[in-house]
């Protein structure tokens, strides 16, 4: 990787537009970016909170059923205690099938499946709180437990065994008791397009059965990965959903921002236009609710971003790399940056 000698700032950073508002402004990183001595510094800079990317994700930290790798998240929140840093939790538990130890998929439930999906949901979260719980202020407990196509529970083994909405429940519960102090969010990627409907309808659904059964969740996350593609008239019913949201009492999050360019034109400054006016378009409506207290970027710049590896669907079809963050290859603002500080200028102060 080249070089890069940092330019003095010519704007305030992000998080302190961020606090003016009363917002928290952060990124997640993860070991890859850490081991990068500028990363490390841009992130201090730029953010007030650092969330793990991968590190404290169950089959990183329990490959193997009673095994425990702590190195990893240990370095990365110890050193984000170090800077100053508030740390999010990211997730105890990542509800898709493709997403959970593989053990535990293949981990034999026996003739009361219930009391062992208890069993091992409680070694999880008590051993994460044990290790993290007075260090985190938030915690995605759950993450992604519906279909995006249907809008339905997805089908686990741990949904399976306990029911989804209980399941959700004993994992909320039990990561109140172990750390009451946290925030305990739901976070999910339902996007504000016409295609997201059912999707935002499951989570809807979901977040009403979990308050009906005094569920203590707090707080929704928005993932918000926006896309050039997102489709017309999506402001009104994305209002609408985060009104209902909103109207449940819960608390909202954008937790891992980013922009992804792939139908934009080649051309450079056509692309910076089209990815800065994405992110005002979102941000202008989303930071309008004062009920939202953090905003993360899911990295901070253009060529470690997941996004250019991650599948051929994230991909432009021109094979150039994407646009999709607000620090480029030389730790330099770009088009989002400066949207995104427009848009944390003009949002209203976030409620106390």
């Amino acid at each position: 990787m080249p070089s890069y000698a940092f330019s003095e700032p010519t704007q305030p950073a992000l998080k302190t537009l961020g606090a003016a508002k009363g917002l928290r402004v952060g990124s997640a990183m993860g070991m890859p970016t850490y081991s990068d001595r500028r990363y490390r510094e841009l992130l201090a800079r730029e953010c007030a909170t650092l969330v793990t990317e991968n590190e404290c994700k169950w089959q990183y930290v329990s490959p193997k059923h009673g095994e425990w790798q702590f190195d990893a998240a240990d370095e990365l929140l110890g050193w984000a205690a170090k800077q100053g840093l508030m740390r999010r939790g990211h997730c105890l538990v990542w509800q898709p099938t493709k997403w959970l130890p593989q053990w535990v998929n293949e981990y034999d439930f026996g003739t009361q499946p219930a009391l062992t999906a208890e069993k091992l949901l409680t070694e999880r979260i008590n051993g994460m709180m044990k290790r993290y719980g007075s260090q985190i202020y938030s915690w995605d407990v759950v993450n992604e437990a519906i279909e995006p196509k249907t809008g339905e529970y997805r089908d686990t083994v741990l949904a399976r065994a306990m029911g989804t909405v209980d399941q959700l429940d004993f994992c909320f519960r039990l990561a109140r008791e172990q750390a009451p102090k946290a925030q305990l969010v739901y976070n999910d990627f339902m996007h504000w397009n016409t295609g997201s409907a059912k999707h935002r309808a499951g989570v809807l659904k979901l977040l009403h059965a979990l308050k009906a059964k005094g569920t203590p969740v707090d707080a929704l996350g928005l993932q918000s990965h926006i896309g050039a593609d997102e489709g017309d008239d999506r402001q009104q019913e994305w209002r609408k959903f985060l009104d209902e949201v909103s109207g449940m009492g819960l608390q909202l999050l954008i937790t891992e921002f980013d922009v992804n360019d792939r139908t934009l034109p080649a051309d450079i400054a056509a692309r910076d236009a089209g990815v800065a006016a994405m992110t005002r378009d979102y941000l202008d409506v989303t930071l309008s609710y004062t009920n939202l207290t953090d905003f993360l970027f899911w990295g901070l710049t253009n060529n470690t971003s997941w996004l250019q590896s991650h599948s051929t669907d994230s991909m432009r079809k021109d094979k150039l790399p994407l646009r999709c963050c607000p620090f480029d290859d030389a730790y330099q603002p770009t088009a989002i940056h400066d949207a995104v500080a427009a848009s944390l200028r003009s949002m209203p102060v976030r409620r106390s």
